[in-house]
């Protein structure tokens, strides 16, 4: 299994529901980095089996190389819809690039799911949705428990209910703190949760900066015209991506654990953000 993480622009996602194969392309096309095969809370009951077939017959298929993120977004790992899912992919050998799941607890949950595709050898990659407050208590254990795992996502509608706080930016403040804290600990990316107000573009935007000023790496939508604006706030500015190439560059010439840079100390733990802005810069461009 490849476990090294790759560093790409995660700056929006949207779900592409898995009853509905004929919306995946449309999805693919709408300009956003991820698209993830919705087979959870938008899926009912009595519809699970069919969307979990069509989500598998599209993996079928090879996947053109057009940069965008593809994910499976599976049921929670204990619940019997979840362990289908997971049989599913264990089946096929043509599984999902990546899963995301769902209301994750403790980082069991994580390390059986690893060792089951390990043992399949699939290197599906994983990402991991800390929405219950099990899941905050235990978010760096979980952030850390796979190789695998390549970003947490922030369940903010969840994790109200479970808080039992307001559904807010300043009630959940502290819960996307820690996830962010965990996040950065590991080397994930973090994304947070989409914006449910259509008709507040300003107020979606405001927030995506919050989120992007405390170490959110993108924003998920519910629509495909929220995306633009998504992209634009959690793509780097041409002064940080200057800022960084002069960064690295003056480390590279230094060769020392800290430079000084316009009067400012500026030691070698910052490289690592400065190489990601680089490459995400790259892999936009590009």
């Amino acid at each position: 299994m490849k476990t090294d993480r790759i560093l790409r622009p995660r700056r929006s996602f949207i779900f592409s529901p898995g009853l509905k194969p004929d919306m995946f392309p449309k999805a693919l096309a709408c300009g956003t980095d991820i698209v993830c095969v919705e087979l959870e809370d938008g899926i009912a009951p009595k519809d699970k089996d069919a969307a979990r077939r069509n989500a598998m017959a599209l993996f079928a298929e090879p996947q053109a190389d057009d940069g965008v993120e593809r994910i499976v977004r599976i049921n929670c790992l204990r619940e019997a819809f979840g362990l289908a899912d997971v049989q599913a992919v264990l089946a096929t050998d043509t599984p999902p690039p990546a899963l995301m799941l769902p209301k994750v607890r403790t980082p069991d949950e994580i390390a059986w799911l690893d060792t089951l595709l390990t043992e399949r050898g699939h290197d599906t990659r994983l990402h991991v949705i800390i929405e219950t407050n099990a899941g905050l208590e235990a978010v760096h254990e979980i952030a850390r428990s796979s190789p695998r795992i390549d970003a947490l996502f922030f369940g903010g509608v969840d994790m109200a209910a479970e808080l039992r706080c307001r559904n807010a930016w300043e009630p959940l403040l502290y819960a996307r703190s820690r996830v962010v804290h965990a996040a950065a600990g590991a080397g994930l990316d973090v994304i947070d949760v989409p914006y449910l107000d259509l008709q507040d573009p300003d107020g979606m935007r405001r927030e995506a900066e919050l989120a992007r000023d405390l170490g959110f790496s993108g924003k998920g939508s519910i629509h495909p015209k929220q995306i633009p604006a998504l992209n634009e706030v959690f793509t780097p500015s041409e002064e940080v991506i200057a800022h960084a190439r002069r960064v690295v560059r003056t480390f590279e010439e230094a060769d020392t654990g800290l430079v000084v840079i316009d009067g400012k100390l500026i030691e070698k733990p910052v490289l690592r953000d400065m190489h990601r802005i680089l490459a995400i810069a790259e892999r936009i461009r590009g």
